[in-house]
């Protein structure tokens, strides 16, 4: 019961990156923003982030895995509370980047509660894990959607009472996990990456992350739908990246290899972006839906050489690639509107393509390197065990 009431918190949290993608129109108009304005809620959100990345393994290790998932909760519960009585886009984004850090501190913790407290192996908790994470993803557009169509704020006081409910029940059914036997520095995840293997799989997530978080952070200015055909879009993106990365990647990987599927991935990925630049609405929409599988394959090829690249601690390697990814995730948002105002609607897709593109070539040039990732663990396609996801 604690590992479904954490995994059911997870969920949620996820929800929380793509819940205000369908509202984004709705937000600006609300708010009388501009897209740029508007896209800044992603940008605070994954700033924040990524700092805290340095912080959550030296909170976790010090005061334990529970009381760091309630922080986080708690802090989500305030602030995407707080969202929802925005006067202006100034204060959503400031209350933005509040939830963000609340969403750090419980999302990079909650991965190492569930396989503390599941009976059922690692493996089996590393799965409900990235389940978690594809259901959130898939189904965060669709609350924002569905919430959405009656005000812009219902979205995030959702939110705001779906992770109450989720501290209830961590505060009911889960005990206190071990504490780890040595304390996380600050700087630990930054000494991690002098790890050649480790640096290079976060520079080549680096450019990869500002093409997913121009899908998921643009296009929705571009489409200008409804929240409900907006939120269905996204919907059928989510289900695709849930089922590429639960199902399809690691069998892929057993096949032909981490770094190549990577790297044939974003080339796909690259020219998706290529197609979505200069079609119409209908090629748009498919392009996006599309795109959620490149980017579900991606997602846990790129987590699990993270995690097994380097000789570091597992939660040390985690914080310290998504230090470097996220920030790119803080970018794009915040730069593909500017590129439309300054030039037109293509080159920010056009410049997603070539950060792709650019990601592919640094892991097929690392492809050495990184192949120690495929000789941790031999086990056939059917019975790979899925990745640990470092999602947040």
């Amino acid at each position: 019961m604690a590992v479904w009431a954490t995994a059911l918190a997870a969920v949620v949290a996820f929800m929380g990156i793509g819940l205000v993608d369908p509202i984004l129109p709705s937000i600006a108009k609300g708010l009388d923003a501009s897209p740029s304005q508007v896209s800044l809620l992603f940008t605070s959100y994954f700033l924040i982030t990524a700092v805290a990345m340095l912080v959550t393994g030296f909170v976790s290790s010090r005061i334990g895995g529970r009381r760091t998932l309630l922080l986080g909760l708690a802090l989500v519960v305030l602030f995407a509370g707080l969202a929802g009585t925005s006067g202006s886009v100034g204060e959503l984004v400031g209350f933005r980047a509040g939830w963000g850090l609340g969403n750090a501190l419980f999302v990079s913790t909650s991965l190492a509660v569930i396989v503390g407290a599941a009976s059922g192996g690692s493996s089996a908790a590393i799965l409900l894990y990235e389940s978690a994470l594809g259901l959130g993803m898939a189904c965060g557009p669709l609350l924002g959607a569905v919430l959405g169509d009656a005000s812009w704020r219902y979205p995030f006081y959702g939110t705001a009472a779906l992770m109450a409910i989720g501290f209830a029940l961590i505060v009911a059914l889960l005990k206190e996990q071990p504490r780890p036997t040595r304390r996380i520095g600050l700087l630990d995840p930054l000494k991690a990456l002098g790890h050649k293997g480790l640096a290079t799989t976060a520079a080549g997530a680096f450019f990869y992350n500002y093409g997913f978080f121009t899908v998921l952070a643009f296009t929705p200015f571009v489409l200008n739908m409804s929240p409900y055909r907006s939120g269905a879009v996204f919907f059928g993106w989510g289900v695709l990246l849930a089922v590429c990365s639960v199902l399809v990647a690691p069998r892929l990987q057993a096949r032909f290899g981490s770094a190549n599927v990577a790297a044939a991935s974003l080339v796909l990925f690259a020219a998706d972006l290529g197609v979505i630049a200069f079609g119409s609405k209908a090629v748009i929409v498919t392009g996006v839906i599309v795109s959620g599988a490149f980017i579900g394959i991606n997602n846990t090829v790129f987590t699990e050489m993270a995690l097994e690249v380097s000789d570091s601690p597992r939660p040390v390697a985690s914080a310290g690639y998504n230090f470097v990814r996220w920030f790119a995730a803080a970018a794009a948002p915040f730069l593909a509107p500017k590129l439309e105002e300054h030039f037109n609607v293509h080159v920010p897709f056009l410049v997603a393509t070539v950060t792709c593109l650019i990601a592919a070539g640094v892991l097929f040039g690392a492809r050495r390197t990184l192949a120690v990732v495929d000789r941790h663990d031999a086990p056939t396609a059917a019975g790979r065990a899925p990745a640990i996801p470092a999602a947040a």
